[in-house]
C-alpha cells in the first residue's frame, strides 16, 4: 500500500499569479508556493491541518486522511472586486486566499 500523502497545487486560472503563498501542514512550514508549482508531503493517517497565507490573509482547513489516501488541494491567491481599481489608484490591492479540496 502507498503511504498517505497531501499535495497542494497552485494552478487555477482564477489565481492572480503574483506573490507567494506560504504553506503549512500541521504547523510545519513547507515553504513558499509560487503560481504553477506544487508541494507534496507524506503524512500519517488521521486528522491534519492545512494553513495557507499570502502574508496578509490566511485560511486554515482541517481534514482527515485515510490509510493510503492521496489528498489533493488547490490553493488560489485571487483578486477581490476592488483589487484592480486599487492597483490602478494605489499600486497595491487586496488578494484573498481560497483552498479547494479536489
Amino acid at each position: 500500500m502507498h503511504p498517505s500523502s497531501v499535495t497542494v497545487s497552485r494552478t487555477s486560472d482564477e489565481d492572480f499569479k503574483q506573490r507567494q503563498l506560504v504553506i503549512w501542514i500541521d504547523g510545519e512550514r513547507l515553504g513558499d508556493l509560487m503560481f504553477g508549482n506544487a508541494f507534496s508531503r507524506d503524512v500519517a493517517p488521521g486528522p491534519h491541518t492545512l494553513r495557507v497565507s499570502n502574508t496578509l490573509v490566511w485560511k486554515t482547513v482541517t481534514f482527515d486522511v485515510k490509510p493510503g489516501e492521496q489528498v489533493r488541494f488547490e490553493v488560489v491567491n485571487r483578486p477581490g472586486k476592488l483589487t484592480y481599481a486599487m492597483l490602478v489608484m494605489l499600486g497595491v490591492g487586496p488578494l484573498y486566499v481560497t483552498i479547494k479540496r479536489l
